[in-house]
């Protein structure tokens, strides 16, 4: 017990909240609720055509004739057997819905496993080698020496970009019924996010424009609601090109508030498009490795949007460029 609660106490830090609604939807299969409605509906009709099944009978009345018994008890037998029946192919079905998702996470993990192997090599192969060469060569240039150094120090930063994109992401697949839900204000967040990037669009020679309410305010995750807004700039920044305007906005509808952010930029081709939001997926990996880029920030946004109850589609905006569309939920169901 003590070592339970150190454990919730560990978790509560770490920015997780432990809640039962998501252990009570998983007892919930599909093959129980099938069960469960078809159940309901048979018993419900059973009822009705005893109890009326003369027509001259108006309200619930003992049964006088021996048949009457005899078609209640031939119901009851017959709702017996088909619960008996429908109960066991409820099982069967749950067993291989069990089958297939436990397949296809397996399937993903190795994937998974297979793309972060091969990512982690390339830093990790470079920071090796600038290394060696140093430890090997005592007598090395200064200015060289310090070269290497920078590389290194670029790769390990690319390294931990990675690793905390990777955690992210866990968190999100594995643990996303313990994350921490909170009143957030997207807008005070997203002009903190203009000001943190105003360098980096500027240096770009882009232009920012935030065009969102002053009222936006949501129920979730805060630091996944940032990691949306600072992904999709971060992704403009680095692959929209020089000169390009940036715009983002919103409206809101019933329960829920609707973002545009659209670029003029050099926009993806349609055969890209359509995989962009995949894990790993690079459009030019060579130019995405060399600015940095994990591969995983999209990926981050479109679990991150889906977690509190939204969509995200993307689309090429008219002109040049690209726009992607996502809502938020004010109260998304899964995060009460």
């Amino acid at each position: 017990m003590f070592l339970r609660t150190r454990e919730k106490q560990r978790l509560k830090r770490e920015g997780y909240e432990e809640t039962d609604r998501g252990k009570a939807m998983k007892k919930l299969t599909e093959g129980r609720k099938m069960w469960g409605s078809v159940m309901v509906v048979f018993a419900v009709y059973a009822a009705v055509f005893i109890i009326f099944e003369d027509y001259d009978r108006k309200w619930l009345e003992p049964f006088d004739e021996v048949s009457d018994w005899h078609l209640l008890l031939f119901s009851l037998v017959v709702l017996a057997g088909l619960g008996w029946l429908l109960h066991r192919y409820a099982r069967r079905m749950d067993e291989r819905i069990s089958r297939e998702q436990a397949e296809k996470e397996n399937r993903m993990r190795r994937e998974l496993t297979q793309n972060i192997a091969h990512e982690l090599k390339t830093p990790v192969a470079s920071i090796m080698g600038y290394t060696e060469t140093i430890l090997n060569m005592p007598d090395i240039d200064s200015a060289v020496s310090r070269q290497f150094i920078e590389r290194t120090h670029r790769q390990a930063q690319r390294l931990t970009a990675l690793l905390q994109d990777i955690s992210t992401l866990n968190r999100m697949d594995y643990a996303a019924d313990r994350l921490e839900m909170e009143r957030v204000d997207v807008s005070h967040l997203f002009a903190d996010i203009v000001q943190e990037t105003a360098l980096s669009v500027s240096g770009h020679h882009m232009t920012l424009r935030n065009c969102l309410p002053q009222d936006i305010v949501v129920r979730g995750n805060a630091s996944l609601i940032y990691s949306i807004f600072r992904n999709l700039v971060d992704n403009a920044v680095n692959y929209a090109g020089e000169g390009t305007t940036i715009e983002v906005s919103a409206n809101r509808t019933a329960g829920a508030w609707h973002f545009t952010f659209a670029d003029n930029g050099k926009g993806i081709a349609a055969e890209h498009l359509v995989r962009i939001f995949e894990r790993f997926y690079r459009i030019d990996k060579g130019r995405s490795r060399s600015l940095g880029g994990t591969g995983l920030g999209l990926a981050i946004v479109k679990n991150a949007v889906q977690l509190h109850g939204g969509t995200i589609t993307a689309r090429p905006t008219e002109g040049g460029g690209i726009t992607f569309c996502f809502s938020l939920l004010d109260k998304p169901l899964g995060l009460q």
